[in-house]
């Protein structure tokens, strides 16, 4: 991560490096949806309720240069712009569908009490 670059003599805790990979209020939400399909900037602001284009532009940048996503440019009028997954983006979805699962069992337990 080229923002989050520490020195060889720090002890590096992959933990926060992963969390720090996804720590911005959009980021799940727009991973999610190009995992579902949705790959234009204008089908994510019509999904992510109340995100700003400036911010999301500025959160897909991140997760490009974060080796998450890669975009891909069209040479058309009008210009068009797709974001993706990339093998590393996907790995982040299975983590992803493990926290979902335990999120179901902490409202299950939230529940009880």
């Amino acid at each position: 991560m080229k923002t989050k670059e520490r020195t060889i003599e720090e002890k590096i805790c992959p933990l926060e490096f992963a969390v720090n990979a996804i720590n911005g209020k959009w980021k799940i939400p727009i991973v999610w949806r190009i995992h579902e399909g949705e790959k234009r900037p204008s089908e994510m602001l019509r999904g992510i309720a109340k995100v700003d284009r400036r911010v999301l532009n500025q959160q897909l940048n991140e997760m490009i240069s974060d080796g998450i996503l890669t975009k891909q440019s069209f040479n058309e009028l009008p210009p068009r712009v797709e974001y993706s997954l990339t093998p590393l983006g996907e790995k982040l979805v299975e983590v992803l569908w493990k926290l979902n699962d335990w999120g179901k069992i902490l409202l299950e337990h939230s529940n009880e009490e």
